[in-house]
């Protein structure tokens, strides 16, 4: 396993040279711009024995593009738990975010399945497709500015954010992410192993822009994530294609521009 770590990890850090897994940069490669973005879309399950070696690429990403504009989402899909076990982080919602792409990328759906920017899908656990879609995806400047500002009342966080130019017919996807988690599986595929996550989504609300772009929203936290790593991660999404043109993330210790 640490092999296997130690290899994604070779190829993600090429990623950010814009160097493709297992190629040589050519002259005419480019350096990407510090404005670029990534945000991969992860869509998994505790019960797809295929899906343990994607949840440990986008944590590879994690760890290898940390300060970067990468952002990270996990979404763990109902349709495997009437196969011998129950992911305790499925969710209706995430299954019908997934069917959406495949309707809006003329593709399938399955597990591990990974979306890019809202634009693009390939099997998650591909590391050389996601070494290059970050290479992509990092040259390229978003059209809205994000930023956020996170504050906690109790068992509500309040999120105040402010975008500039956002895009036409565009709405923002607030994500509710608890950093990491650990399971031990006892029925299904993947029987007798202990799994490691990253960046689950937890809760996932669309809000409508306001005239202005500027607004506040206010989301009643999990109650499970009590005493859980967790932060919010907002897209700024078109409804109507699924492109994503701009990512923010935020914690309650500080508040970051994004993308």
């Amino acid at each position: 396993m640490k092999a296997i770590t130690t290899s994604i990890l070779a190829c993600i850090t090429g990623a950010m040279a814009l160097t493709a897994c297992g190629q040589q940069p050519k002259p005419t490669d480019t350096i990407a711009k510090p404005d670029g973005f990534a945000v991969l879309e992860l869509f998994t399950s505790e019960g797809c024995s295929s899906c343990p070696p994607a949840d440990e690429a986008i944590a590879a990403v994690q760890k290898a593009t940390e300060g970067k504009p990468v952002y990270i989402l996990a979404y763990h899909v109902d349709y495997w738990n009437t196969l011998g076990w129950k992911d305790r982080y499925s969710n209706a919602d995430f299954s019908k975010r997934q069917r959406r792409y495949g309707d809006l990328l003329n593709a399938q759906v399955y597990t591990p399945q990974l979306v890019v920017n809202g634009a693009a899908e390939f099997v998650g656990s591909d590391v050389g497709a996601i070494s290059s879609a970050l290479s992509n995806q990092l040259s390229v400047a978003p059209t809205p500015n994000l930023t956020l500002q996170l504050s906690q009342t109790g068992e509500t966080v309040n999120i105040h954010y402010k975008a500039t130019q956002p895009a036409k017919g565009s709405s923002l996807q607030i994500a509710i992410v608890q950093k990491n988690a650990q399971t031990r599986v006892e029925r299904g595929e993947n029987a007798g192993h202990t799994l490691s996550h990253v960046q689950i989504v937890r809760k996932l609300q669309t809000v409508n822009f306001n005239a202005t772009g500027e607004g506040d929203v206010q989301i009643a936290l999990p109650k499970e994530l009590n005493g859980q790593a967790w932060e919010v991660i907002v897209l700024v999404q078109d409804q109507n294609t699924g492109k994503i043109w701009g990512a923010a993330k935020a914690g309650l210790d500080n508040s970051i521009a994004g993308k």
